[in-house]
């Protein structure tokens, strides 16, 4: 794989956990919750009325589920913005296979048709500019959203608004960048993002993925409307855990992993780091990263906990969204988190 831009602001600790991951970690049971920080968490989170459900899993095994407010394990949650980590993950899959070169690739060797006869620097733009939303390419994101998907070709829409920073230049959030890789990904596989999907992430993940809302050219959403049970959810964070491997078959290379993990740029507004999809921050003290999805659609892995944390709310507007997403943070960090210190044993065992 080529060489990448050197990182911003690197978490050495988080980069010393990964580097240092093994294709899969040991199986040993992990030690339950300690029953009274068990019960008084589960009590603070069925206060939450928008909190869906709250799943934990320690070295690969399920140690916490539990659902609110009417939500079963059966039920689909709707990923929102967490669906621009899957979209990213499914990039590095089609890069370790072959059908797009590298991540300074120019989209517009993969989009000729729609960049035709654009302004060079347009055409300059990387793949990796998309999956650090660095485009340099006005939003359709907040107030720009509603008139992007109401438009009738919403690749073209994208590509067609302004620049307003230089490709590479600032993080400018944008759910546009990465419905730009789903059509990448589409021209570059010869399959529509859905079937890509599945085939080689949901399948070898033993999940289902549900087909999702497309454009007007049938292009797949990229970056919104994705929709996972909370248990696939934590299958996706746990192949993270685990390097890339499940049951000794590789679904995404660990080169992969290490290099969206790598903080590439810093969000203005929540001033978190970002990597290839993936939020990264600290979390009670240990390095973390994240899907962040709206209205609190969470996955959270941790490494030195050997542990993997999904937390599905509500994806519809409301007043009380941001409490709501404070709360969760609270319950998380403060209570879960630590709870999760304490009950850690020794460091599992690791396998070749």
């Amino acid at each position: 794989m080529a060489a990448y831009r050197r990182p911003i602001g690197v978490l050495a600790v988080l980069l010393a956990v990964l580097a240092s991951m093994p294709a899969a970690l040991g199986s040993a049971a992990p030690e339950a919750l300690d029953p009274a920080q068990r019960a008084a968490i589960v009590e603070r989170a069925s206060a939450l009325p928008r909190l869906r459900s709250l799943l934990v899993a320690v070295g690969g095994e399920l140690v916490e589920e539990h659902y609110f407010n009417g939500a079963t394990a059966r039920a689909q949650a709707n990923l929102k913005s967490a669906s621009k980590t899957l979209i990213a993950i499914l990039v590095g899959i089609a890069i370790d296979r072959g059908h797009i070169a590298d991540v300074q690739q120019p989209i517009a060797a993969l989009l000729p048709d729609e960049l035709d006869g654009a302004d060079p620097v347009k055409r300059s733009i990387t793949v990796e500019d998309l999956l650090t939303m660095r485009s340099g390419l006005e939003t359709t994101s907040n107030r720009n959203y509603g008139r992007w998907v109401q438009s009738r070709n919403w690749v073209r829409h994208v590509l067609a608004r302004p620049l307003v920073d230089r490709p590479g230049g600032r993080m400018i959030y944008s759910t546009g960048s990465t419905h730009l890789l789903s059509a990448v990904l589409t021209r570059a596989t010869g399959l529509s993002t859905l079937e890509f999907g599945r085939r080689h992430l949901a399948r070898p993940l033993g999940i289902t993925l549900p087909a999702w809302l497309q454009d007007p050219q049938g292009i797949y959403f990229g970056g919104n409307e994705m929709t996972l049970t909370p248990r696939a959810m934590v299958a996706i964070g746990d192949l993270y855990r685990r390097g890339g491997s499940i049951d000794g078959r590789r679904v995404i290379s660990r080169e992969w992993i290490r290099e969206s993990l790598t903080p590439r740029t810093v969000s203005r507004y929540s001033r978190r780091q970002y990597g290839y999809g993936w939020w990264i921050r600290g979390l009670a003290g240990h390095p973390a990263y994240y899907a962040w999805g709206y209205g609190g659609q969470f996955i959270f892995v941790i490494p030195d906990l050997d542990s993997v944390i999904v937390a599905t709310s509500s994806p519809n507007p409301g007043g009380d969204r941001r409490r709501h997403r404070r709360d969760l943070d609270v319950l998380i960090e403060r209570h879960l988190v630590p709870a999760l210190r304490k009950a850690s044993r020794t460091p599992a065992q690791l396998e070749d």
